[in-house]
């Protein structure tokens, strides 16, 4: 281990109770969880759009964000700008409800040409259109953590295309609701002939549902999933056939509360749903079997009463659907908070419990997002679970219970969102999305040197990679943690890392501090060309790297770009942003 030289006898740690503070988030195992909430009812493609169909137009999506604007991120992340005094999400919010004209049509809304649309390009009078729909993002200009060039990039235009590129989790109908001029006016367009179904009387009746709309290709058929369902007496069983071979049994979901049944699959950058309302009531246990070598998942249900299903139930919005991942949209379910546990004076442990009838594993290096209802407005943000502790003994993959989602949050003095958060009582429910993000474990499976850079809490996502790198992955020589904090007290987990580099001589940890004490021996300083020359290293002239970095987007911009300074290529870098 390289980290500094341990502090003087008496010196307040960042982790007072030792190793083990991380065991005090787990939840007693004896009490039963009360039943939670019912599932919240995902849209089909997020917002008023499923309501009020719209037209997208036909515009040619502008490099996002701008190249030469303030949201430019080396990796792709997306930063913040400094806003003026007045203008943060809770000024915006009670600017929203102040009764105030924020659209200049007095309250009308109206049908909205393509025409009509592109007449509205400047800072000083600006409309987007998204999903449809058209806003009047003017009075935001000065509100967007973006900055007003990135609005400026869809003006007068069709925006989706780049609002999903980097802001689809965002629930702009709640956050812009005031600001809607109307919908996009819809062109007229020819019939097309209606395909012939090649589906059975029978087979509709086998799986109680009428099949899409679309009729795929025959070539796309085979290679699209399917389902099928059977029943005993006390059992119904819903089986899907993904035709893929080797498929991440992690990123199989199932949620199935009040009769709903939700089933999705990801498979690279395309998803596969099953959403049905059950014919009949199914109790809240839900058993999901997966065969990851053949592709398919059972997902096993309880009747309630012992009678027959003459069918499935009806088809949701979206179901039996294989379509890109961005055009799925966010699904959320309630999740009981069920431990608080402090870690640092500024950062504390969630402990989340996943309702009855959930299955849902968190890949490592990828997030969900956290949703709060905030003076009457949707607010959204995204958070990397982490794992309770550290594990120190490496001799077989820990096993998780599948039912907790742990997430380490710093709580901001003036925070909105996570001010709300920290007065969240135990047994108070909050919104967990599904996983979101890019990496892939095999990034780490075929590197030699895995080399993590940290800033403050932008340590969460390598607490699973720390994990999965030094459990499973065995061609890996070193794994190098350069943490980057402020002071002593901001570093989360010290101690256990500490331990854990004496544990496994494959793992070193190095922490960096900015504004250290005078007691402070080790190294100091911010992120910098100089910094990461000394630490960040192959460990053989042709060692395959695989250098992780997370932390604010400054950081992690500026890193990426030291990081190419350097010589590393882009495919040897890996920067998490959500």
């Amino acid at each position: 281990m390289s980290g500094p030289g341990r502090p003087p006898p008496g010196r307040a740690r960042a982790e007072a109770a030792g190793p083990g503070a991380g065991r005090a988030a787990a939840p007693p195992a004896a009490p039963e969880p009360a039943r939670c909430a019912p599932a919240l009812r995902p849209p089909a493609r997020r917002g008023p759009a499923a309501a009020w169909p719209g037209t997208m137009l036909n515009v040619t999506p502008p490099a996002f964000p701008a190249p030469a604007s303030q949201q430019r991120a080396a990796a792709g992340a997306r930063s913040k700008v400094p806003l003026k005094p007045g203008r943060s999400l809770m000024d915006w919010i009670r600017l929203t409800k102040s009764g105030k004209d924020l659209t200049g049509l007095k309250g009308r809304l109206i049908e909205v040409t393509e025409d009509e649309l592109s007449k509205h390009n400047k800072k000083e009078d600006c409309w987007i259109c998204i999903r449809g729909f058209v806003y009047n993002v003017t009075p935001y200009m000065e509100y967007h953590p973006g900055g007003e060039d990135e609005l400026m990039r869809a003006a007068g235009t069709d925006g989706t295309d780049l609002f999903d590129q980097v802001h689809r989790w965002v629930n702009y109908e709640s956050m812009l609701k005031e600001c809607l001029v109307g919908r996009m006016a819809v062109k007229p367009i020819a019939a097309p002939k209606e395909a012939s179904s090649t589906v059975s009387e029978d087979k509709k009746q086998l799986n109680g549902v009428l099949p899409e709309k679309k009729v795929l290709a025959s070539s796309a058929k085979e290679l699209s999933p399917s389902y099928d369902w059977f029943q005993t007496d006390s059992l119904i069983t819903v089986v899907i056939y993904t035709k893929q071979k080797d498929m991440n049994a992690e990123l199989v979901i199932v949620d199935c509360q009040d009769k709903q049944l939700r089933g999705e699959i990801i498979m690279d950058d395309h998803s596969y749903l099953v959403e049905v309302d059950l014919e009949h009531a199914v109790s809240e246990d839900v058993a999901v079997s997966i065969a990851e070598k053949v592709g398919k998942v059972e997902i096993i249900l309880n009747k309630k009463d012992s009678i027959h299903w003459k069918m499935l139930g009806q088809p949701r919005e979206g179901h039996n659907t294989f379509i890109k991942r961005t055009d799925r949209g966010l699904f959320y379910r309630k999740c009981k908070l069920v431990s608080k546990t402090e870690v640092t004076h500024d950062t504390k442990l969630f402990c989340l419990m996943l309702p009855k009838g959930t299955h849902l594993r968190v890949p490592t290096g990828q997030h969900v997002y956290l949703k709060q209802l905030i003076a009457g407005t949707e607010v959204v943000k995204p958070y990397t679970p982490v794992l309770p502790f550290l594990p120190l003994d490496f001799q077989e993959p820990p096993c998780h219970d599948g039912v907790h989602i742990y997430l380490m949050i710093k709580i901001y003095s003036h925070g909105l969102f996570t001010h709300a958060l920290d007065h969240l009582q135990i047994g108070d429910y909050i919104s967990v999305s599904n996983p979101e993000g890019n990496f892939k474990k095999s990034q780490v499976q075929t590197s030699e040197d895995l080399l993590l850079l940290a800033g403050g809490t932008g340590f969460t996502p390598m607490v699973k990679l720390l994990n999965f790198a030094l459990t499973e992955v065995g061609c890996l020589r070193t794994v190098k943690l350069i943490f980057f904090n402020k002071t002593e007290d901001d570093i989360l987990w010290r101690n256990q890392l500490e331990r854990l580099a004496l544990k496994d001589e494959r793992f070193e940890v190095q922490f960096i501090l900015s504004q250290p004490s005078k007691e402070w021996v080790g190294k100091q300083g911010k992120i910098s060309s100089s910094l990461l020359s000394e630490f960040v290293k192959r460990g053989r002239r042709d060692s395959k790297v695989l250098i992780c970095i997370c932390g604010p987007a400054p950081f992690t911009e500026q890193g990426v770009q030291y990081l190419k300074d350097l010589g590393y290529s882009q495919e040897e870098i890996h920067a998490f942003t959500a």
